[in-house]
């Protein structure tokens, strides 16, 4: 079969190559999916570049963790799937329920191998149905983006209801994947970004406050403005450090920040100040359990919530894939067709 893989000691995108594997066979209580497609993440940018936890990758490695699938055979003992079922992986292996621990956890696309190859066996606990809504490419963007936005805005911490407001920081998958959710749950949402252009796309989905962060660097006051001097309920902080200062002075009283990125990298005024005065909290996020994601497909069925796609590369092109991700480009997700 088809498959690419980063080499053991990648550190740029030249370790990442297409090869032929030999095809798996569900064994007892495992199921085998024929991929249909797959997304990107930030994080599978920083795999092959060496600069993800523990450095370069010290095997081979099947690179990401976000795909979607028809099941074509089940092993012994299998009862949640049948072949015919379309399905997509859950990030994590081994994780139903219940509070996060790693250990015995992994992540796919590292340390475990991950989806981007035409034939991959998942454990039937590791897997969920797909939203009867979407198509692949769009069910392809939930496993790590999706589950996260939904962890961020419906189970830590209080759950967002209607009439309260969200600020989503920037346009990329976790980030318009949140404003879709807190709009269907009736929220009011504000999002950043740099660009115009895409800040009107977000506002054609729904976005009622609009922030240039580059034309206002001082964007929580334009936050505070936005919402009459409350601000914002949740804040989507996908930044890191460069942002958390102006994400926790944008909080309304008894807030919460879901910490979720790193994108603005690691140096920034950490401070927590501002959110003690207005009685916040802060929730570190790392994607969720299968309970949330299968939550979360219920959600995006009743509310018919198609997720953006940017654009769509075919197997072949993976890598210009990986480096127009990293260009920061795109608006929502970029995915692939496998197969």
């Amino acid at each position: 079969m088809k498959a690419f893989l980063i080499k053991a000691g990648s550190t740029s995108f030249d370790g990442l190559v297409q090869c032929e594997l030999p095809q798996p066979v569900a064994g007892p209580g495992e199921i085998l999916v024929e991929m249909r497609a797959a997304s990107i993440n930030f994080r599978d940018l920083l795999v092959p570049l060496g600069r993800y936890f523990g450095g370069p990758v010290t095997r081979d490695l099947i690179p990401l963790s976000d795909g979607a699938g028809e099941v074509v055979a089940v092993g012994d003992g299998v009862t949640r799937f049948k072949a015919g079922d379309r399905v997509c992986g859950t990030f994590f292996r081994n994780y139903i329920d219940g509070p996060p621990a790693l250990v015995d956890r992994p992540a796919l696309g590292s340390p475990a191998d991950g989806v981007l190859a035409e034939y991959v066996v998942f454990n039937e606990r590791d897997a969920v149905l797909m939203p009867a809504n979407l198509s692949y490419i769009e069910a392809a963007t939930l496993p790590c983006a999706g589950v996260t936005a939904w962890h961020a805005l419906m189970v830590a911490g209080r759950q967002i209801k209607p009439g309260d407001t969200v600020l989503v920081l920037g346009t990329g998958g976790v980030s318009l994947q949140a404003l879709q959710l807190a709009k269907a749950a009736g929220a009011r949402v504000l999002v950043t970004s740099s660009d115009d252009s895409k800040l009107q796309r977000a506002h054609q989905l729904g976005a009622s406050g609009l922030i240039n962060y580059k034309t206002t660097p001082q964007w929580s006051t334009e936050v505070m403005k936005l919402t009459n001097g409350v601000g914002a309920d949740c804040v989507i902080e996908v930044g890191g450090a460069g942002t958390l200062k102006q994400s926790m002075q944008s909080l309304a009283h008894a807030g919460k920040v879901a910490m979720i990125g790193v994108l603005a990298g690691f140096e920034g005024d950490t401070n927590p100040h501002a959110m003690m005065l207005k009685g916040g909290s802060m929730h570190g996020i790392f994607v969720g359990n299968r309970t949330m994601f299968e939550q979360m497909n219920r959600a995006i069925e009743a509310n018919d919530i198609h997720p953006v796609i940017d654009k769509v590369f075919t197997f072949n092109q993976t890598v210009d894939a990986f480096r127009y991700v990293q260009s920061q480009a795109h608006f929502g997700k970029v995915a692939l067709t496998v197969g």
